[in-house]
């Protein structure tokens, strides 16, 4: 049984949940709204402002997906009433990042500049302070969209193992290897 599939989601105020006949979830916030289609074997229900999610039957895919829509609503919840954020910092000498609205320009080592148009629904900001990495701020209301803009520029550059030069998020642990040895 999905220990986390049990659990129910409590519905902040200010915050709108509602499931149409198709079985579609809708959470609307004052950041945004976002919308979901649930399969077959969940049934989700709302009262008093608590959601629960009920699988009708206990076959192994019922009870993967069980924890799994209760996560992505909760996600939804949080994401319309808090919002979420990524920072990405750039490692290396000579890499910048500038934005012109939502367009954000990557100067990443290489003989050009990249120029990445990021969707209406994420917001980008840059800090580029004197002696410190640059920084890209993205912030959202849908975590799933924020996580893949953030995956798609750090896989413009990744960090590599020797120096750690690249594109990484803030607080990544990045895996360093020994470099040749004198011999």
């Amino acid at each position: 049984m999905s220990r986390i599939g049990k659990q129910p989601v409590v519905i902040p105020e200010g915050i709108t949940v509602a499931v149409s006949s198709s079985n579609e979830v809708t959470v609307k916030g004052k950041l945004g709204e976002l919308s979901l289609q649930v399969t077959e074997p969940i049934a989700v229900r709302v009262e008093d402002s608590v959601v629960t999610l009920e699988r009708l039957n206990d076959l192994k895919e019922s009870r993967a997906k069980h924890g799994l829509y209760r996560a992505l609503i909760f996600n939804m919840i949080e994401g319309v009433s808090k919002g979420y954020t990524k920072e990405l910092e750039l490692v290396g000498v000579g890499y910048r990042a500038s934005n012109r609205g939502q367009q954000l320009e990557l100067s990443l080592g290489f003989s050009h500049n990249i120029v990445f148009e990021i969707c209406p629904e994420v917001k980008v900001e840059t800090v580029s302070d004197k002696g410190k990495n640059p920084i890209v701020k993205l912030s959202s209301h849908d975590k799933q969209l924020i996580g893949l803009v953030a995956a798609k520029i750090r896989s413009m550059r990744k960090p590599e193992p020797y120096k750690g030069k690249g594109v990484k998020f803030v607080g990544e642990e990045i895996r360093r290897k020994a470099g040749k040895t004198a011999g």
